[in-house]
């Protein structure tokens, strides 16, 4: 656990307030400002389980719209708009982005690595994804969304959640996650008693100093509420397999959030 005195000098300054819808559209990242931060902040996320082994980061996503107050959509209509079954974090992008919700995207690698191509997860897909995701990542870049060529570290995560306005999606390697609770944990077909790497998206809700604990919303988990150790939400968010994927969002609600119409 860091020295309180550490925690509570160091803060975290939020979007401009002047700034139109516009121009705040995925430009969200955590910065110092002036005012000091809570021991600790809990955002209200409402818990919603995924459906299949490949769709936890649209529940994830579907978390963050319910608490920002979007109701119009369910997992079918996220699953419709992405249009694949093999999700990437920049997949998830573009559906906040589709949504008009502000975030920013923090990454260790633009585009599909292919160094992942011998592990057991992406073995099958990486293949047929390599061009797809390239593809999106080059879309985005060309389109002006806010991606971050960094590793996001965990005093910006615990600040950023502290200060009330943000909640975060992040890909972690489900096995570290899980591995003391594993008997409660929806298991995908890619993990089974395999302690081989699987990519998994949880919600990032709130943080304790006083026990370094982020609280979690995790769609694969039967309980609605979760508490794990700063210490383990980085071995598993930094495994070999994630890039460090971050979404950091900014719960800001946009005039602009409607839901869009799907192409047949």
């Amino acid at each position: 656990m860091w020295p309180s005195y550490f925690l509570f000098n160091k803060i975290i300054k939020t979007e401009d307030e002047d700034v139109s819808d516009g121009e705040l559209s995925g430009m969200v990242e955590p910065y110092a400002c002036e005012q000091p931060l809570p021991r600790s902040h809990f955002v209200e996320v409402p818990h919603i389980n995924q459906q299949d082994s490949w769709d936890c980061g649209l529940a994830c996503v579907l978390m963050v719209f319910r608490t920002v107050g979007i109701d119009n959509c369910d997992i079918q209509t996220l699953a419709q708009l992405s249009g694949t079954t093999s999700i990437w974090t920049v997949d998830l992008a573009f559906l906040l982005q589709t949504f008009s919700i502000s975030f920013c995207y923090y990454t260790v690698t633009v585009g599909a690595n292919p160094s992942y191509s011998g592990e057991k997860f992406y073995k099958e897909q990486l293949p047929n994804d390599l061009e797809r995701v390239n593809n999106l990542f080059q879309k985005a870049l060309e389109g002006g969304m806010n991606i971050q060529r960094r590793s996001i570290s965990r005093e910006e995560i615990c600040f950023s959640i502290l200060s009330g306005k943000y909640i975060a999606i992040v890909l972690v390697d489900q096995y570290k996650l899980s591995r003391s609770r594993l008997d409660d944990v929806f298991v995908s077909d890619f993990c089974g008693s395999n302690s081989g790497y699987t990519g998994h998206y949880v919600v990032i809700c709130g943080y304790d100093t006083t026990t370094d604990e982020f609280e979690i919303r995790d769609p694969a988990c039967s309980r609605k509420n979760e508490r794990i150790s700063s210490t383990c939400l980085e071995e598993a968010r930094k495994s070999f397999g994630t890039d460090e994927d971050l979404l950091l969002i900014s719960l800001k609600k946009s005039g602009k959030q409607n839901r869009p119409a799907i192409q047949q």
